[in-house]
């Protein structure tokens, strides 16, 4: 997406555009840290940990937060769900930084923290809530967006279990040929859409994917306003979720 945001700056007359072609994924792998607005920790389809240690949260945490102490966060791992969202927040800046490189380090592909810590959701107005904490177990279901398609769906068209479903890969040549390309699938990168729109049919369900779900977005969009029956992908490819059979090309 960065290469194509470029791209428009530049049609609106912005001369001095440059894009970080590695992009979240490479920054967060550096070890530089990602934070969440506000309005994704309030109402985002996240695991939310808080933490700190002793009563703080009793004393006051954000909604929906689950207490899960910097020192117990080892040993929780594996009843944190490895594709959902998680926000990270606490009292030490230290503590919620280890925390938040322990978590990259193990795997998880999408963590953030909250701005400013706890200290700093409370000073931003967010809401608070106080009283006992009766459970510390994580509940995390996946929700799915306007216009998503479910993994169990999508694998289900690239095996071919699934009739009248034209799979689009909207990644570049480059990817495909680094990374193989699923089964009963067409590969048209999402610049060529609009221009390929006459291979697409109308006639049958189309399902997009990329890499992350980004690109297979802005595709869905774009398929959309023309009138197509459409569905996108929104999921990191190399999640074991993901087991979608891959043919290498020759």
């Amino acid at each position: 997406m960065s290469t194509t945001n470029a791209g428009l700056a530049r049609k609106l007359g912005y001369t001095n555009v440059r894009a970080f072609l590695g992009g979240e994924p490479a920054w967060s792998e550096d070890g530089h840290p990602v934070y969440a607005s506000n309005k994704f920790v309030e109402k985002g389809n996240i695991v939310l940990l808080d933490l700190r240690e002793g009563d703080a949260a009793v004393k006051g945490r954000i909604p929906r937060s689950v207490q899960i102490t910097y020192e117990q966060l080892d040993e929780r791992m594996d009843d944190i769900p490895r594709n959902a969202p998680v926000i990270l927040y606490s009292d030490s800046v230290d503590d919620v930084t280890d925390a938040y490189e322990d978590m990259k380090d193990s795997g998880f592909k999408t963590v953030a923290m909250v701005k400013g810590n706890y200290q700093g959701w409370v000073a931003s107005g967010g809401a608070v809530e106080t009283g006992p904490i009766f459970s510390t177990e994580i509940n995390w279901v996946r929700k799915l967006g306007k216009g998503e398609v479910s993994v169990e769906e999508f694998r289900k068209a690239t095996l071919g279990e699934l009739p009248d479903t034209y799979i689009i890969d909207a990644r570049t040549p480059q990817e495909i040929k680094d990374l193989g390309i699923f089964k009963n699938t067409v590969n048209i990168p999402l610049d060529e859409i609009p221009k390929r729109m006459n291979e697409i049919p109308k006639d049958k369900r189309i399902f997009i994917h990329c890499s992350t779900g980004a690109r297979a977005d802005l595709a869905y969009r774009e398929l959309i306003k023309n009138g197509y029956d459409v569905k996108f992908l929104l999921l990191n490819i190399s999640d074991p979720e993901c087991d979608c059979p891959i043919i290498m090309p020759e």
